[in-house]
């Protein structure tokens, strides 16, 4: 048997991009039912306003990992900086276990640290700063009492700004941080990490405590699928086409 284990991140699925969604779709056909386990690293959706919110998109994408899950691929979830607000109810249709924003794994006798990746872009300090207020507790417990066409209209509202707000930094802002990326391998003892969120795939080589060690970037779907496939024989930044049929 092939053992390999399988990573996206990014796919910012929503009901404007039905070819996105019909790779998705496929790939869960096709790849993941027979993938040692699957770990979404975040933004699955464009966008997230509570497990209420009942729609085709999110109904079909629940279940399409609860079929992975139920033929035996364990899939896994991170929040990302779009997603956060999904929880335990929409995790309990799509059979998907919901694991915390910093994980360590054991990756065929590899220990290696997982995340979505944003905590890493500390230079960018607004978007930081508005990180540690949407996590809040207190404020996400008022925001899932407002009606939801209140929360659509709020969601329509950060990305127009988060739009707007891109367009007037440079990217090095928005990419991580390398002190910061190594001060988190040196926390947990890791050799590999891997992350979404930066849009930017690539397996880029340093040093951890004068030891090769590796950070797999893990790519978006807006212009094709991205896929990181990890077997014992090693790592593999794959594409997918993005098609309706």
């Amino acid at each position: 048997m092939n053992h390999r284990t399988l990573f996206i991140a990014d796919l910012h699925l929503s009901a404007d991009r039905p070819d996105m969604t019909a790779a998705f779709l496929r790939f869960m056909r096709e790849d993941a039912l027979n993938a040692d386990a699957l770990y979404v690293l975040g933004d699955l959706f464009e966008f997230s306003i509570g497990d209420d919110e009942v729609s085709a998109l999110n109904g079909e994408v629940a279940a399409a990992f609860l079929a992975c899950s139920q033929q035996g691929t364990p899939v896994y979830f991170i929040h990302g900086n779009r997603d956060f607000m999904v929880g335990r109810r929409f995790a309990r249709a799509a059979g998907m276990t919901l694991l915390p924003e910093h994980t360590l794994i054991d990756l065929y006798g590899e220990p290696t640290l997982i995340m979505h990746g944003d905590t890493l872009c500390i230079d960018d300090a607004g978007y930081q700063r508005y990180r540690r207020i949407t996590r809040w507790g207190w404020l996400q417990w008022l925001f899932m009492r407002l009606p939801l066409s209140f929360r659509l209209n709020i969601a329509d509202g950060i990305r127009s700004k988060s739009a707007a707000a891109k367009e007037g930094k440079v990217m090095q802002v928005m990419d991580v941080n390398q002190a910061e990326v190594e001060r988190q391998m040196q926390r947990y003892n890791v050799r590999t990490l891997i992350h979404g969120h930066t849009h930017r795939p690539n397996i880029h080589h340093l040093q951890i405590n004068e030891q090769a060690a590796r950070r797999i970037v893990l790519g978006d779907w807006y212009s094709q699928g991205s896929v990181l496939v990890v077997d014992t024989g090693g790592v593999e930044l794959q594409n997918r086409p993005l098609t309706l049929a």
